[in-house]
C-alpha cells in the first residue's frame, strides 16, 4: 500500500535527482529499465578467423539497444560472422573498472576494442585521477591485444538526458575526457576513435529522436549503427580484413 510516507519519499528522491541533473526524474528509470534488460553481445564461432575482446561500460553492453546483436559489438559481429567476441563489459563502469577488466582478460586477441568514458564524465572523475587509469587502461589493452581501439563517447552534453547549465558542463568535461583519451592513444600507438563533435554538427543532436534511446543518454539501435559507421570511416577495422 501507498502511503504518505512513500508519497513524500518518491518526491524527494525526484526532486533531489531533478537538483543533480538537471533532467526529467523519469528519464533515471528509464535508465535504469534500459541497463537492467540489457546484455553483452558475445559471439563464439566454431572456427574463428579474429578473435575480439571488448570492454567498457553500458555503450559496450549495448544499453539502449534493442537487443544485443544491435549493440557496436553485436554490428561488429553481423558484419563479421567469423570474428570471435568476448565482451566483458558493466553497466556503471568507470575507467578504473574497465582497468579490472583487463587484468582478468586472457591475451592473445586480434582487436581489443575499448568502449568507456561516459561514466567518468557523470560521476566527476577528477582529470588528474582520470589520466593514469586512461593511461592504464591502453597499456593492458597492449598487452591483451595486437591491435586496440579506443573509443570514448561523444559529447555528453549534448545527451538530452542533461539540460543547461549542467550540460555544459558535461560538455566541458567531455573535451577533458577526449583529451586525456587521445594523449594516451597517441602517445602507447593506438587507434583513438573521436565521436566529440561540435553542437551543430552532432549527428546525436541533429538526429535526436533517431538516434538516442528512450532515456535520452544511451545510443538507441540506430544510434549504434552510427557509431559503427565511424568506428569503421575512422580505420578502427583497418587491416582486419573481412574475414
Amino acid at each position: 500500500m501507498i502511503t504518505p510516507r512513500h508519497v513524500a519519499l518518491v518526491a524527494a528522491v525526484a526532486a533531489g535527482a531533478l537538483l543533480t541533473t538537471a533532467c526529467a526524474p523519469w528519464r533515471l528509470w528509464s535508465t535504469a529499465e534500459l541497463a537492467r534488460d540489457a546484455q553483452p553481445y558475445t559471439a563464439h564461432p566454431a572456427n574463428p578467423t579474429r578473435r575480439v575482446l571488448v570492454v567498457g561500460d553500458s555503450t559496450a553492453v549495448g544499453t539502449g539497444a534493442t537487443s544485443p546483436v544491435q549493440s557496436l559489438p553485436g554490428l561488429i559481429g553481423q558484419h563479421h560472422p567469423q570474428w570471435h567476441i568476448d565482451n566483458l563489459a558493466a553497466n556503471g563502469a568507470k575507467f578504473a573498472d574497465v582497468v579490472q577488466q583487463l587484468e582478468r582478460a586472457e591475451a592473445g586477441y586480434d582487436l581489443v576494442l575499448v568502449l568507456a568514458g561516459g561514466n567518468d564524465v557523470i560521476r566527476f572523475t577528477p582529470p588528474d585521477t582520470l589520466r593514469p587509469q586512461v593511461q592504464r587502461t591502453v597499456a593492458l589493452a597492449r598487452q591483451k591485444g595486437e591491435r586496440v581501439v579506443v573509443m570514448p563517447c561523444g559529447d555528453v552534453g549534448n545527451a538530452p538526458f542533461f539540460k543547461p547549465p549542467l550540460s555544459w558542463v558535461m560538455s566541458r568535461r567531455s573535451e577533458t575526457l577526449h583529451t586525456l583519451v587521445q594523449q594516451a592513444a597517441a602517445g602507447q600507438q593506438v587507434r583513438y576513435v573521436r565521436l566529440l563533435r561540435p553542437r551543430s554538427q552532432d549527428p546525436f543532436v541533429t538526429r535526436s529522436k533517431e538516434l538516442n534511446a528512450a532515456d535520452g543518454l544511451h545510443p538507441s539501435s540506430a544510434g549504434y549503427e552510427e557509431w559503427y559507421r565511424e568506428l569503421v570511416a575512422q580505420g578502427g577495422l583497418a587491416g582486419m580484413g573481412h574475414r
